[in-house]
């Protein structure tokens, strides 16, 4: 799946991955590949990416929204 994240100076993070777990504000969770549709609201923390090959990425964010659909996951990050 594509993921982008992105706040409103730069683009944080553009790649593939088949798992990424978000600091949601009703607590963390993670999307896979084929994930149902989903909008939620993050809060202050760390996302982490795991990419194709296993190797992981983390990017911090101070809240936000990320939304999953057609295997896409948008992340508007604070």
């Amino acid at each position: 799946m594509h993921i982008e994240i992105i706040n409103p100076q730069k683009a944080l993070f553009s790649g593939e991955a088949v798992v990424v777990q978000f600091p949601g504000k009703e607590g963390s969770f993670e999307v896979m590949e084929n994930h149902a549709p989903l909008i939620a609201v993050l809060k202050k923390g760390r996302v982490r990416i795991v990419a194709p090959d296993k190797k992981e990425a983390f990017v911090e964010v101070e809240g936000g929204l990320v939304e999953v659909k057609d295997n896409v996951v948008m992340v508007l990050a604070e």
